[in-house]
């Protein structure tokens, strides 16, 4: 659920980008009065799996579309809705400026529909009302599937918002909001099943991750370093392995765009900030689409043709990313911890 800057105009990318930033700040402040150093490594670590996690688009049967894991309930349960929204940030903020997945103008709407309502709206509304003080297996796994469906929708229901608000008249609001939210809905109960399996992992190796994410307190003294190793080795074979297995449909946003407008991609202006963005990403973004850029290998016919779609380009990036967004990640915790100790 990645826009591109097509879909957005100025104005409205310029707002979304102003009301991200405001929640990074507010977000940082709350961090920096209930900072637990656990968290630090947590969240660099969580968001190279998301990352990873991002890269694996899983087919919706019978639609022809596909769908990837948002992340953003599995960050909000296990570390909380502030340190959550910053580590999903960082996340888009190293596709967009590195791999070219996500306009650099849509980057505040990508993090505010991606972020915002799982951290915010769903996290709070709906997962701690179904699972208060109740941690079992049943509640947890019944809350995680909600939860997911509930944020997913209603990220879905903005992107609708943004481009009708930007004036993209090729998708019209009533026909694009009435493909776009069906196919979410399928992706948010796979993402929900997903984001149990993860929550359920962590429940059995360090139950007192969840509950001092949900009491917001600081955790127990205990070491988490299994779920820390475990992790990691997930994000090393998801993002250099598994990444092959990607489902080759449209995801649901482009999908509901074909079926609304003809088209998977629409085309930016061709003057003016898309321009100028445009041409920024492409400096940046040294493995463009998640492949080598320009080398012959990544559009060899050697890869690409078959599934799975066997790319060096795509472990490499897999792998890169995943250590681009660790390093963001614990850099930004490291941050907020300097800044509380230099306030004490």
């Amino acid at each position: 659920m990645h826009m591109a800057d097509a879909l957005i105009s100025p104005a409205v990318g310029g707002t979304m980008w102003v009301a991200t930033a405001g929640l990074i700040g507010y977000c940082s402040k709350k961090i920096k009065e209930e900072m637990d150093d656990r968290k630090i490594p947590l969240m660099g670590v969580l968001g190279a799996f998301i990352f990873a996690a991002q890269m694996i688009n899983f087919t919706i049967p019978a639609t022809g579309s596909s769908g990837h894991l948002g992340g953003g309930m599995i960050l909000a349960i296990l570390l909380g809705p502030h340190a959550a929204f910053l580590t999903m940030a960082s996340v888009l903020t190293v596709q967009a400026l590195f791999f070219a997945d996500g306009g650099l103008l849509a980057l505040g709407c990508n993090i505010f529909n991606l972020g915002f309502f799982p951290c915010f709206i769903a996290y709070p509304l709906i997962y701690k009302f179904i699972v208060k003080d109740r941690l079992t297996s049943k509640t947890l796994t019944f809350g995680a599937i909600i939860s997911a469906i509930v944020g997913l929708q209603m990220g879905a229901f903005f992107v609708v918002l943004e481009t009708v608000f930007s004036g993209i008249s090729e998708l019209p609001f009533a026909t694009f909001v009435m493909l776009i939210q069906p196919i979410h809905l399928a992706i948010g109960l796979v993402e929900g099943m997903a984001t149990a399996a993860v929550i359920l992992f962590v429940w059995k190796s360090r139950p007192e991750i969840l509950q001092s994410s949900i009491a917001s307190q600081t955790g127990s003294e205990k070491s988490i370093r299994n779920v820390l190793v475990g992790f990691v080795v997930a994000t090393v074979v998801v993002g250099g392995a598994l990444s092959w297995f990607a489902s080759a449909h449209p995801d649901g946003l482009e999908w509901a765009m074909f079926k609304t407008a003809g088209v998977e991609e629409l085309e930016a202006p061709e003057k003016g900030v898309h321009t100028s963005l445009a041409a920024l990403q492409e400096k940046t973004a040294f493995l463009p689409d998640y492949g080598f850029k320009k080398t012959g290998i990544h559009d060899s016919k050697e890869f690409g043709e078959s599934w799975p779609a066997v790319d060096p380009g795509t472990s490499v990036s897999g792998l890169v990313g995943g250590i681009l967004t660790l390093c963001l990640a614990i850099f930004i915790g490291f941050i907020m911890k300097k800044w509380k100790s230099a306030h004490v």
